[in-house]
């Protein structure tokens, strides 16, 4: 955990936020900013920047990652019509939070701009 971190505050009961599904090692909560009816964020609680900053030894926290990302979509109801799984990656991207997050969006056709 990094002590200045947004998400490793959220992560440690410091600062709230609108938790949609926790367990040992993910953290899954709605964006304050949404940019779609359904926005959320899949945390990994072990801090990690960035992807740049994955390595050998993530590759299984990465598929966890990814297929909660697809089961949270699912109980959200927003697998069937569709969804999107966003990482920004650097300032340049949008990335905002320095802690490795995905996002799912979805709840209506999604623009590709």
């Amino acid at each position: 955990m990094e002590k200045d971190c947004l998400f490793c505050k959220i992560i440690n009961k410091e600062l709230p936020s609108a938790v949609v599904y926790e367990d040992d090692k993910f953290l899954v909560i709605k964006d304050i900013f949404p940019k779609a009816p359904i926005h959320l964020l899949v945390i990994p609680k072990e801090h990690i920047i960035s992807v740049n900053y994955l390595e050998s030894k993530d590759k299984e926290l990465i598929g966890e990652l990814v297929l909660l990302a697809k089961s949270v979509a699912k109980k959200q109801g927003t697998a069937e019509s569709g969804y999107r799984l966003v990482f920004n990656v650097g300032k340049d991207s949008g990335q905002t939070v320095d802690h490795l997050h995905l996002h799912i969006m979805g709840g209506e056709k999604l623009p590709w701009s």
